[in-house]
């Protein structure tokens, strides 16, 4: 029996949505308010969906707390209270949700093992959120 597990995880940090390969007019006309030169900041609600088969002795798809230790090592510790745009992994892409949901989902296919990652979900905002299920590369 194969099952699909979501667990959510939150954090907080801060980005501005600019490219270095538009002007300064066109990042405002494409980003807005988001193109503040100060950023602004979000509490970032990350759902990780993971999937298997269900363990005939354990009855889970995997050990919740092997999977909230490397999330926490490789995604929380990482990103929480952060500037995106200070980030090594940002420096030639702009810090979108997309492209963040994106990153995670790397980071996360090549390090944990204990169970197939199906998705990456992230709520921005109340009204917005984002889901990345790998196949793509981060645009630059």
């Amino acid at each position: 029996m194969k099952a699909h597990l979501t667990r959510r995880y939150l954090f907080s940090a801060s980005h501005r949505l600019h490219s270095d390969d538009m002007s300064d007019e066109e990042n405002a006309a494409t980003y807005g308010k988001c193109n503040n030169p100060y950023g602004h900041g979000h509490n970032y609600v990350l759902g990780v969906t993971v999937s298997g088969p269900v363990d005939e002795k354990t009855g889970m798809v995997c050990n919740l707390v092997d999977l909230d230790g490397f999330v926490q090592v490789a995604i929380l510790d990482r990103f929480d209270r952060q500037n995106l745009n200070m980030l090594p992994e940002f420096t030639e892409v702009v810090p979108t949700t997309e492209n963040l949901s994106s990153m995670i989902y790397d980071i996360l296919q090549r390090g944990f093992t204990h169970a197939h990652l199906e998705t990456v979900g992230i709520e921005e905002t109340m009204m917005n959120s984002f889901e990345y299920a790998g196949g793509s590369e981060i645009r630059r």
